[in-house]
């Protein structure tokens, strides 16, 4: 229900902008700019709902946004590193920087709000230290194309961009490939499904969605490059979270820890993996900044960590851990995203634009309070 909530008051917010701004906040160059603008909280995020599920919270990720991206810079302009191989180095600092807290945290027994907390202090002041106090810039048009570049044009000529198309097409048959699998799947174990009709219009609402983005992003220049990296990693993540064993123990671990560990769940190992998939992903959204700013720069990451936080429990996370999809973190992100552009766009100040966010936030988690404690149905 959460979940459907925040669906439904995403596509209430896109319709509300959408009139307010008669109609700009859906052109083809604001959708493409609102999905680059906000991709960095959206990959913090996904990281960020797994710290949550785990039970626990990471206050670093914000200064190692920074971090990573001054060390980019550094590789980048300052020694004339190749950007790929500089863009690996990167995310072997933010695994080394998870792993870092992470043992911490799942070995000494430390607190992760006090581990992270000194992280982006930490971070925060070695950011500083390599950039000397100044913005380096600027980085090679590849590794800029991380932020700002889009899939190239293939095909004939027409009034669309042809891979877009393609892309939108195989995004369509994958949804409704996997929601008959997971109905055909909840039907064989007996659980409880959808009506027909419901699921029907479910799966219609989706293919109008997934349609409707595809022809707009197609009538400009395309699918994003930055796109193509978040789906994929929703698609890992999510399937992780799902299937693979260690995301079930992931759930088990925020859940119930003491009854995870009687069942055999090695806790501290997978701790320490969700802290360094963690700390990936910052670094991820590290270099994703730096090269839309085309710089690093000490004041960088500023405030994600609360952002990524907010946009977990937007979408459903829980506070007491167990709780919470990759998907409903992307949900919350893309909510935060639409409010962020569509105040902007309508001219509501910054000052305004907090007091918002801030009571949007209060109201979900006080939805997800007030939904543990009401009676279950049928008394």
């Amino acid at each position: 229900m959460r979940q459907y909530g925040m669906l439904i008051a995403l596509a209430f917010l896109v319709v509300l902008f959408q009139i307010w701004t008669d109609g700009t906040l859906l052109l083809p160059n604001n959708v493409s700019n609102l999905i680059q603008q906000n991709s960095y909280i959206l990959i913090l995020a996904m990281g960020m709902v797994i710290v949550i599920i785990a039970g626990h919270i990471d206050l670093s990720v914000g200064s190692l946004v920074a971090f990573v991206g001054a060390m980019a810079a550094v590789m980048t302009v300052r020694y004339d590193v190749p950007w790929v191989p500089a863009l690996l180095l990167s995310l072997l600092i933010g695994a080394v920087a998870g792993a870092w807290q992470g043992f911490f945290i799942a070995y000494l027994g430390i607190p992760s709000f006090i581990v992270t907390l000194a992280g982006m202090l930490l971070f925060r002041g070695a950011t500083q230290i390599v950039l000397e106090g100044q913005s380096l810039a600027p980085f090679p048009d590849g590794f800029q194309n991380l932020a700002k570049g889009f899939i190239p044009e293939m095909g004939p000529y027409t009034q669309y961009h042809n891979p877009t198309l393609v892309l939108g097409l195989c995004a369509v048959a994958f949804l409704l490939l996997r929601e008959r699998r997971d109905r055909k799947r909840q039907l064989a174990h007996d659980l409880d499904v959808l009506p027909t009709g419901l699921w029907a219009a479910k799966c219609g609402a989706l293919t109008a969605a997934v349609v409707a983005c595809t022809l707009t992003l197609a009538s400009f220049h395309g699918v994003p490059v930055v796109m193509l990296i978040m789906c994929g990693l929703l698609i890992v993540l999510g399937y992780v979270m799902r299937n693979a064993v260690v995301g079930r123990h992931v759930y088990a671990l925020g859940g119930n820890k003491a009854a995870a560990q009687l069942s055999g769940v090695k806790d501290k190992r997978v701790t320490l993996t969700v802290f360094v998939a963690m700390g990936v992903l910052a670094a991820l959204a590290g270099c994703v900044y730096a090269a839309r700013l085309n710089a690093g720069t000490p004041q960088a990451g500023l405030n994600f960590e609360l952002e990524a936080i907010a946009a977990a429990f937007i979408g459903g996370a829980s506070m007491s851990g167990g709780v919470g999809t990759v998907m409903g973190a992307v949900i919350g992100g893309l909510v935060l995203g639409v409010l962020n552009n569509g105040m902007s766009l309508v001219g509501i100040g910054t000052d305004y634009q907090q007091v918002i966010k801030g009571l949007v936030l209060l109201a979900a988690v006080g939805f997800d309070v007030w939904n543990k404690r009401r009676p279950p149905a049928g008394g």
